[in-house]
């Protein structure tokens, strides 16, 4: 029978924790990335709902990122690219929840 030192297992014992940590890391990180696409699926919708019912004669502005900038925009190309950004989120959020799927299955 072999015979171990506490300090090697101490540092098994600490390397387990670790590798235990970095896959809950990992999972929860997930979460966080499905719970902020869920967020952003949401907002979209809303943009393309408010854009979708506003009258012909309406002005839409686009806020430049990063500052206090407004810009004048056509308001059905902008529809247009709102529901794209949205579909890109749906596909991306579709493909993030099938990947889980095979994962479970393995």
């Amino acid at each position: 029978m072999l015979q171990r030192k506490p300090d090697q297992e101490e540092e098994e014992e600490e390397e387990e924790k670790q590798e235990k940590q970095e896959v809950d890391g990992g999972e929860s990180a997930k979460l966080r990335l499905r719970e902020e696409l869920g967020r952003r699926i949401k907002e979209q919708k809303v943009v393309v709902d408010e854009l979708s019912n506003l009258k012909k004669n309406r002005k839409v502005y686009r806020q430049q990122p990063n500052s206090n900038i407004f810009f004048l925009v056509d308001r059905t190309e902008t529809l247009s690219q709102c529901k794209n950004t949205l579909d890109e989120l749906k596909k991306a959020h579709q493909e993030m929840e099938n990947s889980e799927k095979t994962k479970i299955k393995k």
